[in-house]
């Protein structure tokens, strides 16, 4: 793969238009339309802003990914483009939402469930409550394409299940797995750090209540195949 697929394809996967990612980055969108066409590369400032924004190496970006991974196959570009959008929608309608619970899978378990009408199932399991444990996944057309996993606990007092769940909500596009990178009401606050791509990716939350750290959740996860 060439290097003005690979810009393009990077793109696609976080669910940027070229637009969107001239203005996280600082540059003009005709840039990335250069860049994308092959009519111009990027500096090293512009490598070095990209690796940035999407968690991977510059090699990697240079010199593209030879494995076959799902990035490099066959419609692959609009495939996972897809899952992103559908996956937002997902965490948009059910735990955070408070909506689309399902009968428990398990002894115990709290299970959501989202389709939509393109063969997408999301679907959200955890058990325990102060201290929990879960899986997030996507299904397309029956197959498994994406999962996650996750674990954490409350570690103080006022802690709030109701601003978690908003914070939540609030999911980012580039980064879709938990809560956006900082989330703020009163005296709560919500951080959320990830390293790594949709395909393959750690993050740590946690919430403070003014300056005390009350809650925290580490998770993982990748695409499947």
């Amino acid at each position: 793969m060439n290097l003005k697929d690979t810009l393009q394809l990077l793109r696609k996967q976080r669910g940027y238009s070229q637009e969107e990612l001239a203005d996280r980055i600082g540059i003009a969108r005709q840039t990335v339309s250069k860049w994308e066409n092959g009519q111009a590369v990027p500096e090293l400032n512009g490598l070095l802003l990209l690796s940035s924004l999407y968690g991977v190496t510059i090699d990697r970006i240079v010199r593209g990914n030879e494995e076959c991974d799902l990035s490099l196959c066959p419609c692959a570009e609009e495939d996972i483009s897809e899952t992103i959008r559908f996956l937002l929608l997902a965490k948009r309608n059910t735990y955070a939402a408070k909506e689309n619970q399902i009968k428990a899978s398990r002894t115990n378990s709290h299970d959501y469930c989202y389709e939509n009408e393109n063969g997408y199932a999301y679907y959200d399991t955890y058990l325990g409550g102060e201290y929990f444990a879960g899986e997030e996944a996507v299904w397309h057309h029956e197959n498994p394409v994406w999962s996650m996993n996750y674990a954490g606990r409350v570690t103080g007092e006022h802690f709030s299940g109701d601003f978690l769940k908003e914070a939540l909500l609030h999911v980012p596009a580039d980064k879709p797995f938990r809560g956006p990178e900082i989330y703020t009401k009163g005296d709560y606050h919500y951080h959320c750090s990830v390293t790594g791509a949709f395909d393959w990716f750690q993050g740590y939350e946690e919430i403070f209540y003014r300056e005390r750290k009350i809650y925290e959740c580490f998770f993982h996860g990748g695409i499947i195949k």
